[in-house]
This record gives structure tokens, C-alpha cells and sequence, in this order.
């Protein structure tokens, strides 16, 4: 049985307000503001989960697998660019890495066009 797409924009927006409410906490700094932080993470993967809708991919990357914080640069995570191998790694202060791929810019091609 399929889904109705009602359930599906509810879940997503919920999820996405979850997840804004958690870049906040986040923001913050404080031990309570930390644990909210985390708590609001968790919900938003319990409604994934439990409606079987993907977290949106701008703010899936942005959440630590090991400790489920959500990754703020320079508050809680450190930013690694490798562009030689076309990633962006995110150091969170748990030790965990997450790793977003991203498409290099390009130069011009050496066989330019006359």
C-alpha cells in the first residue's frame, strides 16, 4: 500500500523544523542546550523511521552517526575540505567523521575551442 503524500510533506516538514530547532540548540552551547540538541535529533529519526521517509539530504549529512549530535562548524565540529578527492569531511568533537561528497569545480579543458 502506498503512502499518502500528505504523510509523507507532514513527516518531512516535522522533521526539517526538528532539525532547524536542533541547529539552534546547537548554536547555543550549553550543556542543557546540548542535551535538547541531541533529543531533537532523535525524534526526527524516530519519524523517519517510523514513516519510512528520508531525513532530507542538506540536513542528513549534518548529523553525527556516532553520537547523534547535530555537526555545527566551528561549535561542536571541525571542517576538512579534500579536494583532491572531491569531499568535505566533518571532524565532530565525539571523534567520528562524516564525509560529503561534492562534485570539484572543473577549469577549462585543455582542448579549448578556437
Amino acid at each position: 500500500m502506498k503512502k499518502p503524500q500528505i504523510v509523507e510533506k507532514t513527516a518531512a516538514d516535522r522533521m526539517r523544523r526538528l532539525l532547524g530547532m536542533a541547529e539552534e540548540r546547537a548554536k547555543e552551547g550549553t550543556a542543557a542546550s546540548m542535551a535538547l540538541e541531541k533529543r531533537y535529533v532523535t525524534i526526527a529519526r524516530r519519524i523517519s523511521t517510523h514513516y519510512k521517509v528520508r531525513i532530507p539530504d542538506g540536513l542528513k549529512h549534518r548529523i553525527c552517526k556516532n553520537c547523534g549530535s547535530f555537526l555545527v562548524p566551528g561549535v561542536n565540529c571541525k571542517v576538512r575540505l579534500s579536494s583532491s578527492h572531491g569531499y568535505l569531511v566533518y571532524l565532530c568533537e565525539c571523534g567520528a567523521e562524516t564525509h560529503s561528497f561534492y562534485k570539484p569545480a572543473r577549469g577549462k579543458s585543455s582542448k579549448g575551442r578556437a
